[in-house]
């Protein structure tokens, strides 16, 4: 086949994702955090972009007060002063205590205080000070410090004794020595290898010694994992009262000793939106405290008119206009987030009015039509987006939920989840329920009638133990 070179024309249509446009789609995605972020971050890059005050009002009326303080201030100085008469201040600080003094700083302001709270002391902050604190020579604290540095926020030595010999080019023996001399410190079972290591340490620390515990997490925590207790004695042919023991001090074990000193910090949720229930009906209030408000700098829109040099009004200009598109899609973004759980809050109105067992089925399309807008517009202004309502704070992704079959009308995942979590807390932990029991109790109390399988997917999803592993023998 030939080949040859020709000239076609055609007519097609495509979308354009201008810089503007992609600016747009992600400020609705962006959280409340990384909207104020980029807010500051822009009134830093942009001189015609600045928030707005709201002072300026209030400026010819503050100078006008500051003028009268200036002349009664002169006023006061021009007054002669009487002399002030001797006075015994040794008797006059007898009555005040001077022991709380501070010295004032050298810039005449108050003392941070915030900048006196220490930092929170990590795992290996804690340990390194234990082993700091140990009569030991330099190698052999070259040794601990390197093993230190190889446990995880769990606690666990997650390195090899090979490799602390090869890096360090010390003996076997000395690297032994030295994790286990870190697997004495606090807290107990620190520095462990896996599970059963990290048990044995807290056992032989314990204050009784129980022999069968340890024999039991030697070899039959497998037994233990499925409260098979029966079987176990049996096994160890010990009377199962005499098993149940053994566990109860297992129990009270921690498998993760690190998790005190984990340095997650408390995420703190501040609402976007406001859901009120007023004379029966609902208002929407969109939380604007700590945003910015913005505005074109008014030096800077004259100094556009004016100038005639080409560069610099060409840049102004361009920097207006990006300001301006900016103000725009801030401004976008919240009328669609107002706009979205107005929508959520009609279709959720039961819940809003009575709580989550009154939760419908609700898909991203339902309201993208209702307020006659795109799907994926809708999931990205409900992404990180949190609001509080009559029955507390909830993502606005929490009101989308699959549908589940049941007699009547549909019922929402969420609210059989919820169910599933009340009837498993008033069971008898001697006989828990199994999923076949929990699947007829769904449809005798609630007439929800799903399989076997989709309770299980729901239990596993909400990190409910089966039911062996719920069962408790007392």
């Amino acid at each position: 086949m030939a080949l040859e070179l020709k000239q076609d024309l055609r007519l097609t249509q495509q979308l354009v994702m201008t810089p503007q446009l992609q600016q747009a789609i992600k400020l609705l995605q962006l959280s409340r955090m990384e909207l104020q972020e980029v807010i500051d971050q822009e009134i830093k890059e942009n001189p015609v972009l600045e928030e707005d005050s709201g002072q300026e009002e209030e400026e010819d009326s503050q100078e006008e007060t500051k003028q009268e303080e200036v002349a009664a201030e002169a006023e006061a100085r021009e007054e002669v002063r009487e002399p002030v008469e001797d006075q015994d201040w040794d008797e006059y600080m007898e009555g005040y205590s001077i022991s709380t003094y501070t010295s004032p700083r050298a810039d005449g302001g108050e003392t941070p205080w915030e900048n006196l709270i220490t930092r929170q002391v990590t795992l290996t902050d804690y340990l390194m000070w234990q082993l700091r604190m140990s009569p030991l020579a330099p190698p052999e604290q070259e040794i601990g410090g390197f093993i230190i540095g190889n446990i995880d926020e769990n606690g666990y030595f997650q390195g090899s004794l090979e490799e602390v010999c090869g890096e360090l080019k010390c003996d076997a023996q000395r690297a032994e020595e030295m994790l286990h001399l870190v697997q004495s410190f606090d807290p107990a079972g620190v520095g462990a290898r896996d599970l059963q290591e990290c048990l044995l340490i807290q056992l032989q620390g314990h204050p009784v010694r129980d022999p069968l515990a340890e024999g039991i997490v030697t070899g039959y925590l497998t037994y233990c994992k499925k409260r098979d207790y029966r079987t176990l004695a049996k096994k160890l042919k010990v009377p199962l009262q005499r098993v149940l023991e053994a566990v109860e001090i297992i129990s009270h074990l921690d498998p993760k000793p690190g998790r005190p000193f984990s340095d997650e910090e408390v995420r703190v949720i501040i609402p976007d939106v406001f859901v009120y229930k007023t004379e029966g009906d609902y208002t929407i209030v969109l939380n604007d405290d700590g945003l910015p408000k913005l505005r074109i700098n008014t030096y800077y829109r004259e100094l556009v008119a004016s100038n005639h040099d080409a560069v610099s009004r060409g840049y102004l200009k361009e920097k207006m206009k990006a300001a301006l598109w900016l103000i725009r899609s801030i401004q976008q973004r919240q009328m669609t987030l107002y706009k979205v759980t107005k929508s959520i809050v009609k279709f959720q109105r039961n819940f809003f009015d009575q709580g989550i067992d009154h939760l419908k089925p609700l898909i991203l399309r339902e309201v993208a039509d209702d307020i006659e807008m795109h799907e994926s517009t809708v999931s990205r202004v409900t992404t990180n987006k949190y609001a509080h309502t009559p029955q507390g704070i909830y993502e606005l992704k929490f009101f989308f939920s699959g549908k589940v079959g049941g007699y009547g009308e549909e019922v929402a995942v969420k609210r059989v989840q919820n169910l599933i979590r009340q009837v498993i807390a008033e069971e008898d932990l001697r006989n828990p329920y199994s999923d076949d029991k929990l699947c007829r109790l769904l449809k005798e109390r609630h007439q929800i009638t799903i399989a076997r399988r989709t309770v299980a997917k729901y239990r596993e999803m909400m990190k409910i133990l089966s039911s062996n592993e719920r069962k408790k023998i007392m």
